[in-house]
């Protein structure tokens, strides 16, 4: 479960696959910056995660008598502590921001490639928690999907 400031953001955010950038809806290119790049797209059954060069962002598609969408997006400079847990099969994000919000973020389904992308995503994040460049070499590894 996602949660921010111990609300539930949504029920579930078990991300269960990537989609190539080419598969990105364009409403969610709508809350993207000019300079800002695309490193993952996480999708559950209905919602979807994006991981970007500047921030996160969280689109909760509800429908139930009517569809509603609702929005979350976390600048990675708002993010004061992370940490990544990998069990078999599956990981889990933590993110603490700076405010005290709690958002856990869970990925199911996981290969031991998904796992070392997910890595290499948390070390990339990292790095731009703590006002650090991440190593180029990563950044080319998300945008070209180069994890085979």
């Amino acid at each position: 479960m996602a949660y921010i400031k111990y609300k539930e953001v949504t029920k579930y955010f078990n991300f269960s696959k990537t989609l190539p950038k080419t598969e990105v809806p364009k409403y969610v290119l709508d809350y993207l910056c000019d300079d800002e790049e695309i490193l993952v797209h996480y999708k559950t059954s209905r919602d979807h995660g994006i991981f970007t060069s500047e921030k996160i962002i969280l689109f909760d598609n509800y429908s139930f008598m009517g569809l509603r969408k609702q929005v979350f997006i976390i600048p990675y400079k708002s993010i004061s502590t992370l940490s990544v847990i990998f069990f078999p099969g599956k990981a889990e994000l933590s993110l603490f921001l700076d405010s005290g919000y709690p958002l856990r973020l869970k990925f199911v389904n996981m290969s031991a490639t998904d796992k070392t992308r997910l890595r290499v995503l948390f070390t990339c994040i990292s790095c731009y928690v703590n006002n650090q460049e991440p190593n180029e070499s990563d950044i080319n590894r998300l945008l070209e999907n180069d994890f085979e």
